[in-house]
């Protein structure tokens, strides 16, 4: 084992945090403590970001008819989704997609404007601002479950429509409603997977040896 690896103790909790994150819908109202919220936020922060453009930016919403308007959004896309997906759109509305109005804390993770201008590792992948913001809301559900919160990616808007409301610049982009708080549970496995609506692949089919598609 290397000398840099951290304890038994130590490893065990990392690789829990990493085995219980879900993505909750289901929340217990309560609070999140100031100094608690700015530790999961400078969590997010030191996450790893290509060129070091640290692209996140965060905002935090404390209206409470803010929040309404928000899920508003939500659901009329989940209406749209449902339609989109035709049969089974019954199946899909039955599911429960937010917790906006349930949780302690919304924040919305979005993308800088004018990201044209970083180029280090982004001329033939201008996607890997949207990587790096995906590594910084892991980390911060990561160390929400360490924390015993739950949090819950919200997708279902429409981004223009959302950057319309919350007065985003030109070029800015929303990715992700992100519902934080206390839940009386963590669910024993993804909500999705509980519900029936998918069933979750093993590694074995995913992982390829030399080109794609080939497996030892």
């Amino acid at each position: 084992m290397s000398e840099h690896a951290y304890s038994d103790a130590e490893r065990a909790a990392l690789y829990r945090a990493i085995g219980e994150r879900r993505d909750m819908r289901h929340f217990a109202g309560g609070e999140v403590a100031p100094e608690l919220l700015a530790r999961l936020l400078e969590a997010a922060h030191q996450a790893p970001s290509v060129g070091l453009m640290q692209p996140w930016r965060f905002i935090r919403i404390s209206r409470r008819e803010l929040r309404t308007q928000i899920q508003r959004l939500v659901e009329d896309e989940r209406v749209r989704t449902a339609e989109a997906l035709g049969q089974r759109s019954d199946e899909f509305m039955k599911l429960k997609v937010e917790g906006i109005n349930d949780c302690a804390e919304v924040l919305v993770a979005a993308l800088m404007d004018e990201r044209e201008k970083h180029i280090f590792g982004r001329r033939t992948l201008p996607e890997m601002d949207l990587a790096s913001l995906s590594c910084a809301i892991q980390n911060l559900w990561l160390a929400a479950r360490a924390e015993g919160l739950g949090m819950g990616w919200v997708s279902l808007f429409d981004p223009q429509a959302l950057a319309a409301l919350l007065g985003m610049p030109a070029g800015a982009k929303p990715l992700a409603i992100l519902c934080l708080g206390p839940v009386k549970a963590f669910y024993p496995a993804p909500m999705l997977v509980l519900e029936g609506w998918a069933t979750p692949r093993p590694l074995n089919e995913m992982l390829y040896d030399n080109h794609w598609g080939e497996q030892e």
